[in-house]
C-alpha cells in the first residue's frame, strides 16, 4: 500500500470574479518568489492551457492543472503532490470567481473546492478601482459564505492613489482578513489576447519573458512577500501519496483485468520486450507555436507506459521524428498558422502515411483540424479578402473553418467505436474550447459519403456526448482517434497504456 503526505507550503490565489487580476497577481507572485531563490510549483484550477505556460515561464517548472471535474476531487491532492514534489512553495491560480464551478453542479470544479481539498489558505484579489468602504462588505461576504474555505488575506488591485489605499485598508481593518498588498492602477503589462484568451508563451517568448519580469516587479513592490510566505507555511500537511504515473498505470491494469500486462518500465524496455519489436516505441508529440495545449501528465504517462516521447514542431520540421510509431496532436491554434501548416507538404504527407499504416494517432481539437481535408482561416478584414480553404493532412473526411461562436464547457461522453485509446463504452469527462466548426462533426460509419471506397477504412463516430446535451462527436478511422474533446489522461491512465500497446503492434 502506497502511503505518504505532502507538506509543501501553498497559497490559492482567487478573486470575486474574472477580470479582477488573478493571473497578474499569481504569475507575479510565482516569478517574485522564484527570483528570491525559492523553488516554486505553479498550478492552475480548471482546464485552461494558456495560463500554465506563463506560470512555467515564471518558475522554471511545468505549469500543472487541478481540475476536479476532469480528474475528480479525490485525485487532486495526489496530482498536487506530484507537481509540487521538491518545491519550497506552491502557488495555485484560481478560475473565474472563487465559488464559480461547473454549471448546475454546485461547487464542483470551483476554486473554493480545490482550496478545501488542498487545505490551502486563500488570498482574494479584489479589483478596488471603483470602491472604498464597500470592499469590506465584499470581502466579508466571500470569507463567510463557506466556513470551510479559509479566506486568509486580500490583495487590492487597481488602487488609484495613496489616499485610495488608505481608505481601503481602513475599511478592511476590522474585517479579520489582513491585507497582503496593494497594486496601483498603472498601465497594464503587455499581455496580448485573441479569440481564446492570452496569446500563448510559445508564440511570444521574448516578450513574455519581459512581461513576467514586469509582473514580478509590480508584485514585489506592492505585496508583503514575507507575510504571504508565512501564510503559505500555515497550510497543514496533506494526507496521501503523491500521484505517480507508473503506479497509476498499474492501478488501471488491475481495474481492467482484460488488458494485457503493462510494459516493464523499470528495466527501460518497451512493450512486448523479447519480441522482435521490443525497443521502446517513439511517440511523436506535436508542439511549437501551433500546438501549445497539453497537460504535462500525458507525456509522463506515455513514458511510464514504455514510450520514448519526442516533441516536434509541425511549423518547422518536414518529417516526423525518426522511428515514429505513434502520434499525439493536442490543442492549440492551427487556424492562426493554417498557411504555414498547409505549406509544409512533406510533413502533411508523412502524417497521412502514418495514419494509412494503421499507427495510433490521438488528436484533440487543433489536432482534429490538422487531420482534416481543409481548414479555412478567418478572412483578412483589413485587406477585405475572403479566406480560402487550405489543404491539411487529409486523414479525415471532413473540412474545418473558423466560426464566430465560442464553444466552451465541460462534457461527459461515452466511447462509441473501438480505438487505440479506449474500448467501446468507456466513459470520460472532458472539455471543449474553440471557435471553429468541422463538417461533418462526426464519423458517419461504413455508409458515410466518401468512406471505405479507395480512401481507407470508414470513419466511425468517436464519442457519444451525454452531458450537457446529447450529440455524436469526433472520428475514429483505423488507428486515428480525433475529436474536439480535451481529456485529462491522469483521470483515465489506461488511455496511455492502450496507446503505447498499439504502437508496439
Amino acid at each position: 500500500m502506497v502511503t505518504g503526505t505532502t507538506s509543501v507550503p501553498r497559497l490559492v490565489i482567487a478573486a470575486p470574479s474574472s477580470g479582477s487580476g488573478k493571473t497578474t497577481v499569481a504569475t507575479g507572485l510565482m516569478a517574485a518568489f522564484a527570483a528570491s531563490g525559492l523553488a516554486v510549483s505553479p498550478h492552475k484550477v480548471g482546464p485552461d492551457y494558456i495560463d500554465p505556460g506563463y506560470h512555467a515561464l515564471a518558475t522554471g517548472r511545468p505549469g500543472r492543472n487541478l481540475d476536479a471535474y476532469l480528474c475528480g476531487p479525490q485525485a487532486l491532492p495526489g496530482l498536487f503532490g506530484h507537481g509540487a514534489r521538491g518545491a519550497d512553495l506552491a502557488v495555485v491560480e484560481g478560475v473565474m470567481g472563487l465559488y464559480d464551478g461547473a454549471a448546475h453542479q454546485g461547487e464542483l470544479a470551483s476554486t473554493a473546492q480545490v482550496a478545501k481539498v488542498l487545505r490551502a489558505p486563500v488570498v482574494l484579489v479584489v479589483d478596488a478601482a471603483s470602491q472604498s468602504r464597500s470592499v469590506a462588505a465584499l470581502v466579508h461576504g466571500f470569507a463567510s459564505w463557506d466556513p470551510e474555505v479559509r479566506v486568509a488575506g486580500v490583495i487590492l488591485n487597481k488602487v488609484g492613489s495613496d489616499r485610495h489605499e488608505e481608505l481601503l485598508r481602513e475599511a478592511l481593518a476590522g474585517s479579520g482578513v489582513p491585507v497582503f498588498g496593494a497594486l496601483r492602477r498603472v498601465g497594464a503589462v503587455h499581455t496580448p489576447s485573441r479569440h481564446l484568451g492570452l496569446v500563448p508563451v510559445a508564440e511570444r517568448h521574448a516578450e513574455a519573458v519581459e512581461s513576467v519580469a514586469a509582473l514580478a516587479d509590480r508584485v514585489r513592490a506592492g505585496c508583503d512577500l514575507p507575510g504571504l510566505l508565512e501564510l503559505a507555511r500555515s497550510a497543514p500537511p496533506l494526507p496521501g501519496p503523491a500521484w505517480d504515473p507508473a503506479h497509476s498505470l498499474r492501478e488501471a491494469r488491475s481495474a481492467d483485468a482484460g488488458h494485457a500486462a503493462e510494459p516493464d518500465t523499470e528495466s527501460g524496455t518497451g512493450p512486448e520486450s523479447g519480441s522482435g519489436r521490443g525497443a521502446r516505441p517513439v511517440v511523436a508529440v506535436a508542439g511549437g507555436s501551433a500546438f501549445t495545449f497539453s497537460y504535462a501528465e500525458h507525456a509522463e504517462l506515455l513514458t511510464a507506459a514504455g514510450a520514448d516521447v519526442v516533441t516536434f514542431d509541425p511549423l518547422r520540421e518536414t518529417r516526423l521524428p525518426e522511428g515514429t510509431r505513434g502520434l499525439v496532436i493536442g490543442g492549440g491554434f492551427p487556424e492562426v498558422y493554417a498557411a504555414e501548416l498547409s505549406a509544409n507538404e512533406p510533413l502533411r504527407a508523412a502524417v497521412a502515411a502514418l495514419a494509412a499504416s494503421g499507427a495510433p494517432i490521438a488528436a484533440e481539437c487543433a489536432g482534429l483540424l490538422y487531420l482534416s481535408r481543409s481548414l479555412t482561416p478567418e478572412p483578412d478584414t483589413e485587406a477585405g479578402t475572403r479566406a480560402a480553404p487550405l489543404p491539411m493532412c487529409g486523414v479525415l473526411p471532413a473540412d474545418a473553418r473558423m466560426s464566430g461562436r465560442l464553444t466552451l464547457g465541460y462534457r461527459e461522453a461515452v466511447a462509441l467505436s473501438p480505438s487505440p485509446l479506449l474500448p467501446v463504452g468507456a466513459r470520460v469527462r472532458g472539455h471543449e474550447f474553440h471557435r471553429t466548426v468541422i463538417t461533418p462533426g462526426a464519423g458517419e460509419g461504413p455508409d458515410g459519403p466518401g468512406d471505405g471506397a479507395g480512401g481507407g477504412p470508414a470513419a466511425l463516430p468517436a464519442w457519444g456526448v451525454v452531458r450537457p446535451t446529447r450529440q455524436v462527436e469526433g472520428f475514429v478511422r483505423g488507428g486515428v482517434h480525433a475529436s474536439y474533446l480535451h481529456v485529462h489522461w491522469a483521470a483515465t491512465p489506461g488511455i496511455a497504456a492502450s496507446f503505447v500497446r498499439s504502437c508496439a503492434r
